[in-house]
């Protein structure tokens, strides 16, 4: 068995008019870790994602995902995935779409409530699962979102700017049930645009902007490298976005 549940090599995704998403990623993403994709947005982030996910195909390059090569569909049994800005159906119960989401990826029936009835608490949405989605505040979406994602048991997990539009309390717990996956031994992928929500719980990091890995690493590792960075703004910056790059944004 590999130690690494993902091995990338130039990945490439050029859509139409020519514009190149991913210029040829190489990556490697150890068993059992909280793995980091930290970039600004629109630098490939989530492309990345929808790729190893199948949710679109790649230009070019290779890769594997849990020893099997890309798209293979019994791996995919094994993957779960919160997507970017994830809009569940407003009349269902939060319930209701973690049981959708288990007969869309083949849940045994007999396992179907005792998993819902586990994932529920997991995230912390036992009181609240029998209300309707419209009534959800952002955070409480997020939390079924997670849910919905582990309902097939999966080895790996992709979460696309999970924390999005969360208040400080939810990614608090967002970062505890975190780290209870991995204690679980499952891989953990977060895309994120957000540094300070990577630095509790991850393990690795890859910095990606316009389709390109800058490096990847160990945090404190990739802190010490003498490596500079000019950063430039086009038109003026109001200080609400210098504060909000200070405090961690990109």
């Amino acid at each position: 068995m590999s130690d690494y549940v993902l091995e990338l090599s130039g990945i490439r995704k050029i859509y139409r008019g020519g514009v190149e998403a991913l210029k040829g990623i190489d990556l490697r993403v150890p068993r059992g870790c909280v793995y980091g994709l930290l970039g600004p947005n629109g630098a490939g982030k989530s492309t990345m994602v929808k790729i190893l996910t199948t949710l679109i195909r790649r230009s070019g390059g290779n890769g594997t995902m849990l020893g099997k090569p890309i798209g293979d569909r019994k791996t995919l049994q094994q993957v779960g995935l919160l997507p970017e800005h994830t809009q569940f159906p407003p009349y269902l119960t939060g319930r209701q779409v973690i049981e959708f989401a288990a007969g869309l990826q083949n849940v045994p029936s007999a396992l179907t409530k005792e998993r819902a009835d586990m994932l529920l608490k997991k995230v912390s949405m036992t009181e609240s699962q029998h209300r309707k989605i419209k009534t959800y505040s952002k955070g409480m979406k997020q939390r079924i979102g997670v849910a919905q994602a582990l309902v097939s048991n999966p080895k790996i997990i992709f979460l696309d700017e999970p924390t999005d539009g969360v208040d400080p309390t939810g990614r608090r717990e967002f970062r505890s049930l975190v780290r209870e996956l991995r204690d679980e031994g499952r891989t953990i992928f977060i895309n994120t645009h957000i540094l300070s929500e990577l630095e509790p719980i991850v393990d690795r990091v890859a910095i990606m902007t316009n389709g390109e890995i800058l490096g990847e690493g160990k945090l404190d590792e990739l802190r010490t490298e003498k490596t500079g960075y000019v950063i430039g703004f086009e038109g003026q910056l109001s200080a609400e976005s210098l504060s909000r790059f200070l405090d961690g944004g990109l």
